[in-house]
């Protein structure tokens, strides 16, 4: 049975990743790339520091219990066949064709126009390719984690690993959050910091092996409102900490107050979304079925909006933000139906078959 409280809190989170991009490239706090030195409004970034630890983290946790109802009815094979599709292909191939828009925009915001004009123009789009993942990092990750748990999975003939998982009750369902800090400690890349394969890898396998379980998911709507409580805490502590700093340092992220607050969220929102949100109906299946492709398709659409309304209109940065919110969220749905629509194109770019 189609669990649709985790499809509702996926493409939810998916709209919040629209969001928060917005305030990402007006931020203030120092966080590398924004349209702008002065573009934003410091109270602005509060939504950034609210939802920056944990929405990540609970997208890699859901696609590792998503992985484990699907590998019930496929194989190994037929599986990483299927991310091959969904995840590698727009991931790489799709950056030749969408997303080196990314880069060129990267490149020239906060450049000279004519910065490269020396360079031969196909060294000039390899450089925009290079420079176009953007938030595709995720489903990048998501592919690496597609493959290590199928090479887990033959380790693990007779899923003790899994049945194990079964076990854990409400206090080792909170104390897994010590795992979760430990896994922020390692495996982060240097500059690429939103590649931090130790915490997403934890999350992602816990969801596996321990989330999918129907007894644990059970047990975790049961937590729900102390989870809920302990999270508004640790939040507020967060926030006041932390506000007016970059919250993507890693001593943010590493910090055993983050990561808390982090776990405390995902358990919140999980077992909330059990208890509220476990239906659906004509609007919830349509956000289900182009969640993933309204990630993959709408950071070059922010990007150009956040670019346009910074650098040629005069407007109050307040109304930056909400324009940037009323334009992006329309364009990255058309853009996507668009998309999907084009023979060839809706395969690089969404990882869509023709006929699905």
């Amino acid at each position: 049975m189609r669990k649709h409280y985790l499809d509702n809190i996926r493409w939810a989170t998916v709209v919040i990743v629209l969001f928060y991009h917005v305030n990402y490239l007006f931020n203030t706090v120092g966080i590398p790339f924004p349209v702008g030195e002065d573009a934003g409004i410091r109270f602005m970034d509060i939504f950034s520091y609210i939802v920056y630890p944990w929405f990540m983290a609970l997208l890699f946790l859901i696609a590792g219990m998503s992985a484990r109802y699907a590998l019930e009815h496929q194989t190994a094979g037929a599986f990483l066949k299927s991310k091959v599709v969904k995840l590698l292909v727009p991931s790489t191939l799709g950056l030749f064709v969408y997303h080196w828009t990314t880069g060129w925009m990267n490149v020239h915001m906060g450049a000279d126009p004519g910065v490269l004009d020396s360079v031969p123009a196909v060294i000039r789009y390899l450089i925009y390719v290079l420079s176009g993942i953007g938030p595709l990092w995720f489903i990048q990750m998501l592919f690496l984690f597609s493959l290590l748990l199928v090479g887990i999975r033959a380790l693990d003939k007779n899923d003790k690993l899994w049945t194990l998982g079964e076990r854990a009750g409400m206090p080792a369902l909170a104390l897994l959050g010590i795992v979760v800090w430990g896994g922020a400690q390692i495996l982060n890349m240097p500059v690429l910091t939103t590649y931090r394969f130790g915490i997403y890898g934890v999350c992602y396998l816990l969801g596996y092996f321990v989330f999918s379980h129907e007894e644990v998911e059970e047990r975790v709507e049961r937590m729900r409102v102390p989870a809920l409580l302990v999270t508004a805490v640790l939040g507020v502590w967060y926030v006041i900490s932390y506000y007016g700093e970059s919250f993507v340092t890693p001593e943010c992220l590493k910090s055993l107050l983050v990561n808390a607050y982090l776990w405390a969220a995902i358990l919140a929102i999980l077992g909330w979304g059990r208890a509220w949100c476990n239906s659906r109906n004509r609007f919830t299946d349509y956000m289900t079925r182009v969640g993933f492709g309204l990630y993959i398709v709408h950071y070059p659409i922010v990007l150009a909006v956040c670019i346009v309304l910074y650098r040629y209109t005069n407007l109050p940065h307040l109304l930056n933000y909400f324009l940037a919110w009323l334009i992006e969220l329309p364009l990255s749905f058309l853009v996507y139906e668009v998309l999907r629509r084009i023979p060839v194109i809706r395969f690089l770019v969404l990882g869509v078959k023709k006929g699905k």
